[in-house]
């Protein structure tokens, strides 16, 4: 962790979903409520202008702590702390709204995102309606700004989404992010979908917006290459529990959890012709019924049964001090 205050805080953050069948099908079929853990016990720190990122294979929970920092959805247990403020505590509509005009989120698809009966200068404009942040009669200059400060057209504001490629729809979320002049965004998979000609522009894009307005980042990804460019430090999740976090290049240099190292190892990388690497059996666990202990035991190469039966508790290691969740990581030695 750096010296500096946090901008956004999760402590012990949990989302909890029931999905138990419908109360008669349950009835006949004496079946008890079912629940999934999508997050559990999250914690981290963003401190103001750094990238926190979260990398995790599918249905690790990225997306939905995600949605829970910028307000879409409200933590089953845990706190959403926005300079020092519990975000979820505040009742004071004046202040909510000051408070969510901060947080903006940019989502995967720029297909899916933006309305596709708005033109763009509508799309963009709308954030600065809904937070009364000036008179309606500056609103299109304010557009036309925006417009230029991520690499369009101003001429683009009369057009409709369907008439853009995907990187330059990505562009417009960026800009209707920018709209409200946030001091946080949320940017979960934002060049998941598009080529990677157009990831290495967008990327840059989000690097020079960052510096030149102080923004801070969660970044949402489970591509590796583009979470070493983005990310400051780096959060690894599994089955909805951070098991690493740690700096950027503490994490790259000195994996020490087994499942970052899975990760390292299964990423495509320009130079490994002939490299051999070990491979993980099983699949991801059903999370409805996870395993006892730690979940990546079933999985783990180095699993004892210590690892079965007693969950492991997130400690420090090293002069970095990286954060993992594991028994067997008292040593490097002992995950080489």
């Amino acid at each position: 962790m750096t010296g500096q205050t946090p901008l956004i805080s999760a402590r012990n953050l949990g989302a909890v979903f029931d999905v138990s069948k419908p109360w008669l099908n349950r009835l006949f079929a004496m079946e008890a409520k079912q629940f999934l853990t999508a997050v559990d016990s999250v914690d981290f720190d963003i401190p103001k202008g750094k990238t926190f990122a979260l990398v995790g294979e599918s249905g690790s929970g990225k997306s939905t702590i995600g949605r829970m920092i910028v307000g879409l959805q409200k933590p089953s247990s845990g706190q959403v702390l926005i300079d020092g403020d519990d975000f979820f505590a505040i009742t004071d509509v004046k202040r909510q709204m000051a408070m969510r005009r901060r947080i903006q989120m940019i989502f995967q698809s720029p297909y899916a995102s933006l309305n596709p009966r708005w033109r763009v200068k509508h799309i963009i404009g709308e954030p600065i309606k809904a937070f009364d942040l000036m008179p309606a009669a500056d609103i299109d200059g304010r557009v036309n700004e925006l417009l230029d400060q991520v690499g369009l057209a101003m001429s683009d504001g009369e057009k409709f989404p369907h008439e853009f490629s995907g990187g330059q729809r990505q562009r417009i979320a960026i800009a209707r992010a920018l709209a409200s002049n946030p001091e946080f965004i949320v940017c979960d998979e934002p060049t998941s979908a598009l080529d990677v000609s157009v990831q290495s522009q967008v990327l840059n894009l989000m690097k020079d917006l960052q510096r030149d307005l102080g923004l801070t980042y969660l970044f949402i990804s489970h591509d590796l290459s583009v979470i070493r460019y983005m990310a400051d430090e780096i959060g690894v999740l599994y089955l909805g529990r951070l098991v690493e976090v740690a700096d950027r290049d503490t994490l790259f240099d000195n994996p020490r959890h087994p499942y970052t190292r899975m990760l390292m190892d299964a990423a495509p990388r320009v130079d490994a012709f002939g490299r051999t690497a070990d491979t993980v059996a099983g699949e991801i666990p059903d999370p409805i019924n996870k395993p006892t202990g730690c979940s990546f035991h079933p999985r783990c190469h180095l699993a004892v049964d210590l690892c079965k039966k007693e969950r492991p508790e997130v400690r420090e290691f090293g002069a970095e001090r990286a954060r993992v969740a594991c028994h067997l990581c008292e040593t490097e030695a002992e995950l080489a």
